[in-house]
C-alpha cells in the first residue's frame, strides 16, 4: 500500500472527476425550457410571475436583461429558486449508474495514522468520496497536524470508539452508530479510544 495522507486521496478523486469548462448559459433558453416543460403559454407563464408577456418575450428571446426583482417574480411563478434559472440541465447523463465494492475489496491506501479503504473506486466523476477507514492512531501527537480539505465530510462509527477532535469544537468521544456531518476545511483528527483499533465510515463531497 502507498503512504498517502487523507488530502490527496481527497485531492486526487476530485482531478480524477474534473469537469470540461462549463459553457455560458442562454438565460433565455433557460427560461423557455422550464415554461415548455411545464406546457405553459408566454401567457399562462407570464401572468403566473406577474409580468407582462412582451416583458416575457423580450427575456426568453434575449432582447432584454431582466432586473432581480422579474428574475424573482419568475422564480416564484416557475416554482423554484432563483439560482435554478442559472442552472443548465443536466446533459448526457448516465441513468442508473451504480457499482459495488464487495466487503473488503476496496482500493487500500495506508497512513501512519489511518489504514484507508475507498469505495466505489471504479466511478469517476463522483460528487462523494465514501471509504472505510481504520483507525490506528491513539493520541493527537501522531498527526502532524490538522487535517482540512475543501468540501464537507460524514462521519460514522461502525466499530470501537473514537474520539473526534475538530479545530472549533471539545473532542467529543464517539460510539458504534455515532455520527457527525461537519465542514472539512475545519481542522480535524480522529483517534481510537478502544483497544482494538476502530473503524469508521467517511464521506467527502467533491464538488
Amino acid at each position: 500500500m502507498t503512504k498517502r495522507d487523507p488530502s490527496s486521496l481527497i485531492r486526487i478523486a476530485r482531478e480524477n472527476g474534473a469537469e470540461a469548462e462549463a459553457e455560458p448559459l442562454d438565460l433565455g433558453a433557460r427560461v423557455r425550457e422550464l415554461r415548455k416543460a411545464r406546457d405553459w403559454t408566454l401567457e399562462q407563464a407570464a401572468s403566473q410571475a406577474g409580468l407582462a408577456r412582451s416583458t416575457l418575450s423580450k427575456i426568453e428571446n434575449g432582447q432584454m436583461s431582466p432586473t432581480y426583482e422579474a428574475l424573482k417574480k419568475l422564480a416564484v411563478g416557475l416554482q423554484i429558486s432563483v439560482p435554478q434559472l442559472f442552472t443548465p440541465p443536466q446533459k448526457g447523463q448516465v441513468n442508473g449508474r451504480m457499482t459495488v465494492t464487495k466487503s473488503g475489496s476496496g482500493s487500500g491506501h495506508a497512513t501512519a495514522t489511518y489504514e484507508h479503504e475507498l469505495l466505489a473506486d471504479s466511478l469517476t466523476k463522483k460528487q462523494m468520496l465514501p471509504y472505510r477507514a481504520r483507525v490506528r492512531a491513539r493520541t493527537m501527537e501522531e498527526f502532524d497536524g490538522w487535517v482540512r480539505h475543501d468540501g464537507e465530510e460524514f462521519l460514522y462509527v461502525l466499530t470501537g470508539v473514537i474520539r473526534l477532535y475538530t479545530e472549533f469544537y471539545e473532542p467529543i468521544e464517539m460510539r458504534r452508530g455515532d455520527s457527525a456531518y461537519y465542514d472539512a476545511s475545519m481542522g480535524h483528527n480522529v483517534v481510537s479510544v478502544s483497544d482494538e483499533d476502530a473503524t469508521i465510515l467517511w464521506v467527502t463531497s467533491l464538488v
